[in-house]
């Protein structure tokens, strides 16, 4: 199957294909920016890619102005710069550009422009949102990773630099009108990140497939998603210039994140947390997570193993739930090692001295609630236990 340019509504307006960051001047106009700012990262605005993107604009009359100084599991201080940039530079507009750090910081920019609250008021806790009162930037969001999915979420995560503690910043608003999909944009990123990225597209799809609750539409979205990796990541790893792995990695990423409106799961209560106290990447903190998560959760989810392991025809069929439980883990470790991926928190440098502090944060992370198993703090310390030392539960 060849990848080929298309135009997509749902759950925005995604420009997808290779070659269509030509069509980002075209994406300016259609949303009213004239001076837009754009947000990325100081090692994607060192490459070509970003010159040659701010080159393109200014070619086309579009008076863009660039601000690269967004780290990864990105802080409030991060953010605090993009927004004065975006007040001194009187823009108009933001364009996030980048991995899912970039994209966030971006987003988040757009919303707290018009915003007189702190961000911590619009964490994604009940209805929060709605105290938002000023107007809120046009946002285009162009993704050079395959991973978080940012590039169609509302839902930005910043950490607080003060507590060390990641926080869900909702607000429907910050969907971005456009997002352009350009799987040749992804063609440079080192095999470690497209290994790590790719497990966070994958821990998207399955939790948000696991979460409990009625919502067929994401669950559809979801199991397809985590076919797409199943079939396209190891090749995306193995030749980071092979188009079609890159296109069907970007939509397995956007699938992902689009899903998990439904909700996430202990894979991300446990490794916000982690990210935040020890600035690990979260694809890999996501990836080192998920079998003992599907452990922790197999006496309950049996019944979508069965339909997931079927759907990538993992050779359970008609052996049981437990039987596809143990499939579906079995091939994400498989998977993982493939990749280079961590196998547990330990080789993340997480020390178990931190557990009950790791374990108090995942309680009350906002993904924690639709676990398919609640989450204890108890319980949580058992489960650390168990990723660092490499053993499943119940087995």
């Amino acid at each position: 199957m060849t990848i080929s340019k298309a135009n997509w509504s749902y759950p925005t307006k995604v420009w997808f294909g290779p070659g269509r960051i030509a069509d980002l001047p075209a994406a300016c106009r259609e949303t009213g920016m004239k001076r837009p700012l754009l947000v990325t990262d100081p090692g994607l605005s060192a490459l070509p890619m970003i010159a040659a993107t701010a080159r393109l604009l200014r070619d086309a009359g579009i008076a863009v102005e660039v601000f690269d100084k967004v780290q990864g599991n990105p802080t409030s201080v991060n953010l605090d710069g993009a927004l004065a940039a975006y007040r001194a530079g009187g823009h108009d507009g933001v364009i996030a550009f980048g991995g899912g750090s970039a994209l966030d910081v971006g987003k988040t920019t757009a919303f707290m422009a018009g915003q007189s609250r702190p961000v911590w008021d619009f964490e994604d806790i009940g209805d929060n949102w709605r105290r938002a009162s000023g107007a809120i930037a046009p946002i285009i969001a162009v993704a050079t990773t395959s991973g978080t999915g940012s590039e169609v979420g509302r839902a930005p995560v910043i950490t607080n630099p003060e507590t060390h503690v990641k926080k869900i910043i909702f607000h429907p608003a910050m969907m971005p009108a456009i997002a352009i999909a350009d799987p040749e944009l992804t063609v440079g990123l080192p095999t470690s990140l497209t290994a790590a990225t790719g497990m966070d597209a994958l821990s998207h799809a399955l939790e948000a497939y696991c979460a409990p609750g009625y919502h067929p539409m994401a669950d559809a979205i979801a199991i397809e998603g985590v076919r797409l990796v199943r079939d396209w990541l190891a090749r995306a790893v193995r030749d980071g210039t092979d188009i079609e792995a890159r296109g069907h990695m970007m939509s397995a990423a956007a699938m992902g994140a689009t899903a998990f409106q439904k909700g996430l799961g202990a894979v991300h209560a446990v490794s916000h947390p982690i990210g935040a106290l020890y600035n690990t990447h979260h694809g890999r903190t996501n990836a080192a997570a998920m079998p003992y998560v599907l452990a922790f959760n197999a006496p309950v989810i049996g019944e979508k193993m069965q339909r997931l392991a079927n759907h990538l025809s993992l050779g359970a069929r008609g052996q049981g739930e437990q039987a596809a439980v143990a499939a579906v883990r079995d091939w994400i470790i498989e998977l993982r090692g493939e990749i280079g991926m961590p196998s547990t928190i330990a080789e993340l440098g997480v020390e178990p001295g931190r557990f009950e502090e790791i374990a108090a944060l995942a309680v009350v992370d906002p993904t924690a609630g639709s676990n398919p198993v609640p989450l204890t703090e108890k319980n949580v310390l058992a489960l650390l236990g168990h990723m660092y030392e490499g053993t499943l539960p119940h087995a």
